[in-house]
């Protein structure tokens, strides 16, 4: 080798920008194609269906008021705005009630990355085949980027932040490629999103649910405006997630950076994404579909029970014990499923089941602790077992190791996600967005898509 050349290796931030160039709807591997499929519409759907929460409200509202291009759809309200309005706005409704998805890296990467996507699709009248491609790639980067940093767990108690934040780097990544740039200018559009997007663990002490949604509205728009900026030509960090001062140097974990390029290209983090069919928290899913399969199952009316006891691993109980936020309070949310003998996905329980007497009868019944094997077994799991004593003295209890929609049962089918949107958006075609969402990679242009979330006239 000749003395004066100098081999540079080949950082993070550059693997990641070469990864995202090189992807090819294409070369997505059948099943990976489908499971995102079934995330995109769910994820729209989601994003429609909470534009009736207040912080969908609120966030359509604020994109409204700003004048500018008409290019992206918000999808609760059929206005048309800038594409980093409509992506602030999709993905907080996403998240404003609680029934988009999460994943088992932690968090919810959907409402973030898939409103993103769409929204920079849609103002570039992209393919369905493009999106599909764009959601893949910022579902990889993003999870990848949360475990490298010590995955939901290790990121609040660390760093004291709340681990979404760091999706805007997927979202950027995925408009960056809807966006058609070069490797460099997918480098500066990471960079970028760092600077725009940050959430202290403290949301979670609010009592409505709104800054909690407007984070991943807020990341979604963070990863729009980076790849918009990136791409017009602004310039960022040349390895924002490797390099001195950057990304895994503030937040890392020891094995970050083998955590960042593991199984890239070849273990896809959609097929590890998680599906919900309740209106709360995803650790309290377990809870409510254990205590309820116990009811039906056993006859049990709220009347007949005496305690109920609810165990969890401790991680997910620190999340969701005792929360102000009815929705995500394990308490709050298994009581409401039993007064009201289960929870529909359009049941909003809280605040009118205050009233009830009922509902604070069993409200006192409920104690939450550790349950020892689910937090030996999968400590940052989303499994729990119910245990209803009743006045006769009989005892039942039933374990659920993992939710309904949960991946390691499957995720969903397209007649299970119909079903849920049918009563989710009895407003809406849902049999038409099932249509065209099994048939995304065949659209040539994603805005048949999201005009098909129009109220049906």
């Amino acid at each position: 080798m000749n003395s004066s050349t100098t081999v540079v290796s080949e950082t993070i931030s550059q693997a990641l920008a070469d990864y995202a160039c090189s992807t090819s709807h294409d070369a997505i591997p059948t099943e990976v194609r489908e499971r995102a499929r079934l995330i995109i519409v769910d994820e729209m759907a989601s994003s429609c269906f909470g534009g009736r929460s207040i912080a969908g409200g609120l966030a359509a509202r604020y994109a409204e008021s700003f004048a500018g291009a008409c290019e992206s759809s918000i999808l609760g309200s059929g206005a048309v705005v800038p594409a980093p309005l409509a992506a602030l706005a999709n993905g907080t409704a996403g998240h404003g009630e609680e029934v988009d998805g999460a994943h088992v890296v932690g968090g919810h990467p959907g409402a973030t990355i898939v409103s993103a996507a769409v929204a920079v699709a849609e103002k570039q009248r992209s393919t369905g085949a493009e999106l599909l491609n764009a959601v893949v790639l910022g579902y990889d980067i993003g999870t990848r980027i949360v475990q490298a940093c010590g995955g939901v767990f290790g990121v609040r108690d660390r760093l004291h932040l709340h681990s979404d934040f760091l999706y805007a780097l997927g979202a950027a990544a995925a408009s960056a490629r809807l966006l058609g740039v070069d490797a460099a200018h997918h480098r500066y559009a990471l960079s970028l999103a760092t600077f725009q997007s940050n959430g202290l663990f403290a949301l979670f002490q609010e009592n409505r649910h709104i800054s909690k949604s407007f984070g991943n509205g807020q990341y979604a728009a963070a990863g729009v405006n980076a790849a918009l900026m990136a791409a017009m030509g602004f310039e960022g960090a040349e390895d924002i997630v490797g390099g001195t001062h950057g990304l895994l140097e503030a937040w890392g974990i020891d094995d970050g950076a083998q955590a960042v390029r593991h199984g890239l290209g070849d273990e896809y983090a959609v097929m590890s994404a998680n599906f919900k069919f309740v209106n709360a928290g995803y650790p309290i899913h377990a809870a409510v579909e254990a205590a309820m399969g116990l009811i039906t199952d056993n006859s049990i009316r709220p009347d007949d029970i005496s305690a109920i006891d609810i165990g969890m691993p401790r991680n997910a109980m620190r999340v969701v014990s005792d929360r102000d936020m009815h929705n995500i309070c394990v308490q709050d949310m298994v009581s409401a499923a039993i007064v009201r003998r289960g929870l529909s996905i359009r049941e909003v329980p809280f605040p009118a089941i205050l009233a009830d007497p009922g509902y604070h009868r069993i409200r006192a019944l409920v104690r939450v602790s550790v349950d020892p094997e689910l937090d030996r077994d999968q400590p940052n799991g989303r499994g729990a077992r119910a245990t209803l004593t009743l006045h006769s003295g009989d005892s039942h209890s039933l374990l659920v190791r993992a939710p309904r929609g949960h991946s390691s049962r499957g995720g969903v089918t397209w007649a299970e996600l119909s079903g849920k949107w049918h009563d989710g958006l009895p407003d809406r075609d849902v049999d038409r967005i099932i249509a065209l969402g099994r048939d995304l990679d065949s659209l040539d242009d994603v805005t048949t898509l999201t005009g098909a979330f129009s109220r049906i006239r």
